[in-house]
């Protein structure tokens, strides 16, 4: 599936089931939340915080993909086209990390 094919699927399901997008500042915080989930789970999975039973079963490519969606949402609710906005900074980081990481030390 391509970015754009995510948006338009994203964009049907909110259309057809989900009735109709929640307000942007609404899917803003749903994002920072799901984002709070997926670090709960990198934290106890990579971390040093062992798991409470409220975690176990949680899967972790799942929560990427709570976190995925929401922001397709708000994307496809500001009219952003993310393939494009991802190409942009990916060539930004190009320029200007040109030497920045081969560079850097700390990365050897």
């Amino acid at each position: 599936m391509t970015i754009k094919e995510a948006q338009d699927t994203v964009d049907h399901w909110i259309k057809t089931v989900g009735v109709r997008y929640f307000s942007e500042l609404t899917n803003m915080t749903i994002l920072t939340e799901e984002v709070g989930e997926l670090a709960r789970i990198m934290a106890r999975t990579y971390g040093d915080q062992s798991f409470k039973k409220s975690d176990l079963g949680k899967d972790l490519g799942d929560e990427m993909a709570d976190v995925l969606w929401v922001l397709i949402c708000l994307a496809n609710q500001t009219g952003t086209d993310l393939t494009e906005a991802l190409q942009k900074n990916i060539e930004k980081k190009t320029v200007r990390d040109a030497d920045r990481h081969i560079n850097n030390e700390k990365l050897k």
